[in-house]
């Protein structure tokens, strides 16, 4: 079978809907039509019936309960709810919120409008790999902080937080832990207990289920948390998030949900094969290539590479059979380079020259051989024109010449 082109290495910016969710979401966009809230005949208590099954689906997948997951229509409206609720909840008790600076515009846009409302918001440096230090969370804390906001699991780099340990701290100096867990869920084990997590933010598709459909993980129990609502309009998700619930696609999140929690544990490992054999091809065919990111404690389907010498727009045009991405896709329109990249300390010469590649469920050992011959060959013919290039060639060349004479 011929290779379907260009092919798709961008699995953090979106996932195809699987077939199987796609099966589960089909017959609620045609005769099951009900509204979950019309409890009056039976196609209102059908689809409410199929709403709570999702609810289970979810909640069984980051160890929650059912009660504890709020429909949103994705993880930006999620930590909208989550930043913006628990502030106006607690405002009383604290004004400081602390979050890191390689996180989602989703939860930095709130947290500066929070900042502009009065609240304090402490924005933690990370270290080369873009993990943060607990330490310095820790040290963060003051007895104004009422909110934490740490992701799990970075969109651009992959790289992973020690979001238990900052859970710990969390519980330790009584406040709430908020969890952008968007790229984590599904790929990863999470598990809000186990983490100390009070309110964690995920979207559908992500995980091979529909767009527009999201939730927010709400603790109920030690500590119950409360949040002011964002939305009014007829008291939906016990007056947590009003509006008419999207039925096929929570019921297509509860599938993907549900996939995922059988088989993550399998899928992980082959995933994390394809990733590193790219990266094995780039680095044997390449030279000035570097890794952006954990090299362990990161995402099993990314990989973030800055291609020296060579403009990371550029070569994404050269890439036209690949489709990859030269950072967060919901803010790709921006000329700004990565804030991701740039809180690691990585030099904007280089940021301006890196690429995310994100191998998914779909993704075939062909694919990637395919991407990477694509990758060496456009790399290979942007830094035949760069002079700068060359002058590094050949500076390499003179050292190395003054190292044999030696």
């Amino acid at each position: 079978m011929p290779l379907k082109l260009p092919v798709y290495l961008d699995y953090n910016a979106t996932t195809p809907v699987d077939r199987r969710v796609l099966d589960a979401m089909m017959p609620y966009l045609t005769g099951e039509f009900g509204n979950a809230a019309s409890r009056s005949h039976a196609y209102g208590w059908r689809a409410e019936a199929a709403v709570e099954s999702a609810r289970e689906q979810v909640a069984a997948l980051i160890g929650a309960s059912a009660r504890e997951i709020v429909w949103t229509s994705g993880a930006t409206e999620s930590n909208n709810l989550a930043l913006k609720g628990a502030a106006a909840m607690y405002r009383e008790r604290g004004n400081h919120i602390v979050t890191c600076a390689t996180e989602h515009r989703a939860v930095l846009d709130p947290c500066r409008r929070l900042a502009e409302e009065g609240f304090e918001v402490a924005c933690l440096g990370v270290d080369r790999h873009g993990r943060v230090d607990p330490a310095r969370v820790a040290d963060a804390i003051t007895d104004r902080t009422i909110l934490l906001s740490i992701m799990a699991a970075n969109n651009e780099t992959g790289t992973l937080h020690p979001v238990a340990e900052i859970g710990r701290i969390a519980k330790r100096r009584g406040v709430l832990f908020h969890c952008d867990a968007t790229q984590a869920v599904g790929r990863v084990g999470v598990d809000v207990e186990a983490m100390g997590i009070d309110l964690l933010s995920m979207s559908a598709h992500k995980i091979y289920g529909p767009k527009g459909a999201g939730c927010l993980y709400v603790r109920r129990r030690s500590p119950r948390v409360r949040l002011v609502c964002q939305m009014d309009g007829g008291g939906h998700e016990r007056g947590l998030r009003s509006g008419t619930l999207n039925v096929p696609g929570i019921v297509g999140l509860g599938a993907a949900a549900e996939i995922c929690r059988r088989e993550m544990a399998d899928e992980a490992p082959r995933l994390a094969a394809l990733r590193d054999r790219l990266h094995r091809g780039i680095d044997a065919g390449l030279d000035s290539v570097a890794l952006n990111g954990h090299p362990a404690e990161r995402l099993a389907n990314t990989l973030n590479l800055s291609f020296a010498y060579v403009e990371g727009e550029a070569l994404m045009m050269k890439l036209k059979n690949v489709a990859s991405s030269s950072g967060s896709a919901c803010t790709s329109e921006s000329r700004e380079p990565s804030h991701v990249l740039k809180a690691l300390g990585v030099g904007e010469d280089l940021i301006n020259s890196s690429l995310r590649f994100s191998v998914g469920r779909n993704t075939t050992e062909e694919e990637v051989d395919f991407a990477l011959e694509e990758i060496l060959h456009g790399v290979r013919e942007l830094r035949e024109l760069s002079p700068l290039y060359e002058l590094a060639r050949q500076q390499a060349g003179t050292k190395a010449d003054a190292h044999r004479i030696q």
